[in-house]
């Protein structure tokens, strides 16, 4: 291989980023502080709502999002099977049931179709995942939460600033963001909670800080899933460049599937703002050695997710046995190639290449 390797994903962090890390040090105010709080100010700002909750992950994000809803043992949340497990898991970590539902095999996200029929009286929630930053169907799923009176929790985490309608997902219900390093923007690590929903916010910041309202006062349960003030000075700085990142990476995607003939590219909803954390083909046949022949000739991939979640043995020892074809057969054929913001015209044009010659 005589270029240059291209990362399936390469976090961009530069001066400023460094530069707020260091000024957080000095100041001496390391745990949650001014940092964390302008930061969710500014995150509420940028979805739309009035309240922003700053976590210590994305998974974090959720589990709070679940016990602020009032969800808890005996209580059933429909989810998608294909995901990565936080998304479940979060229903495991308050006593609730996954129910899963299958996907739309366009999309990769929840089939609202398929919805209603697995409604039961324990149904307290619809946790769609907006998959590779792809909105799910929001008008279809917001209106079954209304005729069916449950919490829509937005599975958010890798769709920042992706929109439906016009209108940034994480407003509709509850949301839940992850900043993991390879998101399209990060905190290192870190988690946010968005709602306009008074008494769930509060609720939210209850549960994160050991349940107490005020130090040393705990009224109720709860977790230590604060997020610090260097990682939220990350953040901070990650938004002056968050809308030109989209831009790049939405525009990385356009060219990718107009060069790619080989196999079925993304399919973008007309409703949807895509934000492409991941650019998702389908190889149909040997999957893996189309991934070892990128590989070797110089180009990243992923495989998110191998498996679905109800295949996990996880969720195989707690006595699922369901089937879910198109999320099955999405977890053997998805390949994820490069579509970050650090790509350079060659670059693009050699992943096309490299695919077409599969």
């Amino acid at each position: 291989m005589d270029q240059p390797y291209i990362p399936i994903a390469r976090p961009l962090i530069g001066d400023a980023e460094k530069a707020a890390v260091l000024a957080v040090l000095d100041s001496g105010q390391l745990a949650q502080g001014a940092q964390v709080r302008e930061l969710e100010t500014r995150f509420a700002e940028y979805i739309g709502v009035k309240h922003a909750i700053a976590t210590s992950n994305g998974t974090t994000a959720l589990h709070a999002a679940l016990v602020a809803c009032g969800i808890g043992p005996g209580d059933e949340v429909i989810t998608t099977p294909f995901t990565f497990i936080a998304s479940a898991n979060a229903a495991l970590f308050v006593g609730a049931r996954p129910v899963f539902v299958d996907i739309d095999p366009a999309t990769f996200n929840l089939d609202p179709s398929q919805v209603e029929d697995r409604i039961t009286p324990r149904t307290r929630a619809i946790l769609p995942v907006h998959l590779y930053g792809q909105p799910a169907d929001l008008d279809a799923l917001v209106d079954i939460c209304r005729r069916h009176d449950l919490r829509l929790i937005e599975d958010a985490c890798q769709a920042h600033g992706a929109a439906w309608r016009g209108q940034r997902v994480g407003s509709f219900g509850i949301g839940t963001f992850s900043f993991y390093p390879t998101k399209n923007m990060t905190t290192a690590e870190g988690g946010m909670i968005t709602t306009n929903d008074d008494a769930v916010a509060a609720a939210a910041r209850l549960f994160r800080e050991h349940g107490a309202p005020v130090r040393y006062q705990h009224v109720s349960l709860g977790h230590n899933f604060r997020m610090t003030d260097v990682h939220a000075a990350i953040g901070l700085a990650q938004f002056d460049q968050i809308e030109a990142w989209t831009e790049r990476r939405i525009a990385n995607a356009a060219a990718l599937s107009r060069g790619i003939t080989r196999f079925e590219t993304p399919t973008v909803r007309p409703e949807a703002r895509h934000v492409f954390h991941q650019y998702t083909i389908r190889v149909q046949g040997d999957r893996d050695a189309a991934k070892e022949q990128l590989h070797r000739r110089g180009i990243g991939t992923g495989i998110h997710y191998p498996a679905p979640v109800h295949h996990q043995p996880l969720y195989r020892h707690l006595g699922y046995d369901d089937t879910h074809p198109e999320a099955e057969r999405a977890a053997r054929e998805v390949l994820c190639l490069p579509v970050h913001p650090a790509l350079s015209a060659a670059d693009l044009e050699r992943i096309i290449v490299e695919v077409n010659c599969l």
